[in-house]
């Protein structure tokens, strides 16, 4: 069974568009480490995303990592500690938005995916409207170009019409 882990990011963006049950949906439970707690109840998060982080439903299983991996310094606490649990699982999915920390992933062979793939993978299932939610992610301060989400659109369209 896959074990799922993610870092703050599509937890971010999926609170702030009112998406984040399609995590439970599609995983079932996933795993949170405690940096990344942390960075999604600092301060400067969203208050819609502290108030979820401060009381993470019943499905978010939150571990503490120890992210002592030397070659993981040029990445933040959250990726770090999400890379290292997902490094510790055997069949792990990674749900992370940055890049370098999803080019690790890669040279790690930790299978990953981020927002955008979280919300495909929702739309394929008809847990979204995979349109609206792009258009409310579009809302944020998520960084896409726009080419990518019109791709997605036409690709969502085509397979409702098959």
């Amino acid at each position: 069974m896959t074990v799922v882990v993610a870092d703050s990011s599509p937890l971010n963006y999926l609170t702030l568009i009112g998406s984040i049950e399609v995590l439970r949906r599609l995983y079932g439970s996933i795993i949170v480490p405690r940096q990344v707690i942390a960075e999604l109840t600092d301060l400067a998060a969203p208050s819609e995303v502290r108030e979820w982080a401060l009381d993470p439903p019943r499905w978010v299983d939150v571990r503490v990592a120890l992210a002592s991996d030397s070659s993981l310094l040029h990445l933040d606490p959250g990726e770090r500690a999400a890379l290292v649990l997902a490094q510790s699982e055997s069949d792990a999915l990674l749900l992370i938005d940055d890049a370098a920390g999803r080019l690790e992933a890669s040279r790690r062979g930790i299978a990953h995916t981020g927002t955008l793939g979280v919300l495909r993978a929702a739309s394929v299932k008809n847990l979204v409207d995979l349109p609206t939610a792009l258009s409310r992610l579009l809302k944020t301060n998520f960084r896409v170009p726009p080419e990518l989400v019109s791709e997605m659109i036409a690709e969502d369209a085509e397979r409702r019409r098959t």
